[in-house]
Parts: C-alpha cells; structure tokens; sequence
C-alpha cells in the first residue's frame, strides 16, 4: 500500500497531538505548512495546550485547536492522528481517538498503541547527521506521504498592531531568562548588551513571563506576562532579538527577525534558530564563558547586515 496520505478521501480529519515547550510548537508549524501545502482538502486539529494555544491562533495550516482532553480529541472523530508528543497523557488521547490510523515515532515509549511507526528521522533523509527540531518534526509529514522539499521557516500570524507594545519605532527584543540556570547567560551582560544597542539607537525592550523577576531589567521597557498575541506582535516589528535559547528566540525566528542566541546546555545543531539571520554563541566551559564583546560584536553583525537588506 501506498504512504498513508493517500488513503485519506478528501476532508478527512487530522488530529495532531503537540503538548509541551514554546520552542517545540513553533517548530511545528513548518510540518503544518508542508502538510497542508500537499493536502489543502483535509482537516487538520492541533490539540495543544492553552497556555501555547497563541502560537497556532490564526495560523490558515490549522483548522481548529482542541484542548489536551481526550474527550475532546474523540469528539474530534479523526480518521488520523499524529503524535508528536510521546508523553503517556498524549498516549491515551491517541488511543481514545478511536481513529483508524494512530501515528507516531518508533521511539516513544509504548508506541505499540501506534497502527503506523514513523521511523527516526535520519532513515527518512536517509543520511546519519544531527537532525534540527524543525527537521525531525517535518520527517514525520514526509513519511506520511508529503513529497520531498525545502522545510520552510516557522509560520506565526499576528493580527495585533504593533505600536501598543513598542516603545519606539526601532527596537529590539531581549529576553534574558530561560528553564534553568546552566541556559540562562548572566543578568549584569545582558544589561550591558541593552545599554550598548540603546547607544546605538536601538530601543532595548525586555521580555517576561509569569514566573521570571525581571528587577535587574527595570532601567529599560519590560513586558511582563503578556499573551501570546501581544508577544507575537512585539516580535513582528522588532529590528532584532537577543536571548537565550529558549521558546521566544524561536517566535522572533518564526518573523524572519535577525537573532543572536546564547546556547548553554542544549545542542545548537538541533536547537538553532531556524530559517534566518542568526548568530549562534557557544562555549565550551558552558554560558557563563560567552563574553559581553561576543554577544555585542554578533548584534553589530546583524546590524550591519539589517542595514544591508534596508539599503
């Protein structure tokens, strides 16, 4: 038989299970893009959790957004669905579902709930190598019947003006703070790195979430706990982005935002920004060895190639 795509009739519903990190969703949406660029006739449901509902709002590649309940899920009626999670709490929607094609890697655990195993990446591209998140996540749409072709570039939409965000007409997004301390580069070398981009006439604006203090930031603009909507709007008009790797670098990456991103723990092959201008900073005694002239050295390499694109 043929890849499972072609079984489908037209209409038939999708559900695609993406539970977990900020980073994670975004880099979903390529997968998304591919799926529907190839299949526009089915309907595709993202059961995703609220506080990453934002991410997918808006987005044409996503037909409905279902809360992470497995009623919810069943209710849905899919006649497929695709785990892109592999916790247990996604295992038992995939198998209330009740649709006929339950999909997902080979690798997670109790994956013998699957009808259809997605093999690892690296079998699709058929080349042992590192494999970035977006990459992995649009192996399973290729596997699933999608032809072969470029991954695009992470697909956010706002539909929230700009100018109640940002402070100035020219500014740039910081977001200092990050899951855990081996990620998270220190607080007095981003503030130098904010003073230097506000010198060069660049307004620095720090961003957020519920659970960070954002004291050491208060010199300059801070928006705290935002919505999502707000998030994605800020980053849309920004001229750049500085942080840590975590779920934000990857929404100013997801607008095409030139990015310098500090890596501490995680892998930068499979972490990386994707599909844009970027510097990525490393070092091998961890985070706290990257020095303040790297990171302003990688901002005014981005400047000057943002000057290039605008001239």
């Amino acid at each position: 038989m043929g890849p499972l795509l072609e079984r489908l009739p037209s209409g038939s519903r999708i559900a695609v299970i993406r539970l977990r990190s900020l980073g994670d969703c975004v880099l979903t949406t390529p997968a998304l893009a591919l799926l529907k660029a190839h299949r526009p006739d089915l309907r595709v449901a993202v059961v995703v959790e609220d506080r990453f509902r934002g991410v997918f709002e808006d987005n044409p590649d996503a037909d409905e957004l279902l809360f992470p309940r497995r009623d919810a899920v069943a209710a849905w009626r899919p006649h497929l669905v695709l785990n892109l999670h592999g916790g247990t709490p996604s295992m038992a929607m995939t198998i209330a579902s009740g649709a006929k094609y339950r999909v997902g890697f080979g690798h997670h655990s109790y994956s013998f709930v699957y009808s259809a195993k997605i093999p690892r990446a690296q079998e699709i591209f058929g080349e042992e190598r590192p494999v970035h998140t977006a990459e992995h996540m649009a192996s399973a749409m290729f596997w699933l019947g999608v032809p072969r072709g470029p991954i695009p570039r992470a697909r956010l939409v706002t539909n929230k003006p700009a100018a109640g965000a940002s402070p100035a007409a020219n500014y740039a997004v910081i977001h200092p703070f990050a899951s855990r301390r081996d990620k998270t580069w220190p607080a007095e070398r981003f503030l130098a790195v904010a003073q230097h981009l506000r010198d060069s006439g660049l307004e620095p604006v720090f961003l957020a979430g519920p659970s960070d203090d954002a004291a050491a930031f208060k010199k300059f603009r801070v928006l705290e706990n935002a919505p999502m909507a707000e998030i994605k709007s800020l980053m849309a008009g920004a001229q750049l982005f500085v942080g840590n790797d975590s779920g934000p670098a990857h929404i100013a990456a997801a607008f095409g935002i030139p990015v310098a991103v500090l890596f501490g723990s995680s892998n930068p092959v499979t972490w990386a920004p994707w599909r844009t201008e970027a510097r990525v900073l490393t070092a091998r005694a961890g985070i706290d060895a990257i020095e303040v002239d790297q990171a302003i050295e990688s901002v005014q390499h981005l400047s000057k190639q943002l000057r290039k694109v605008s001239a």
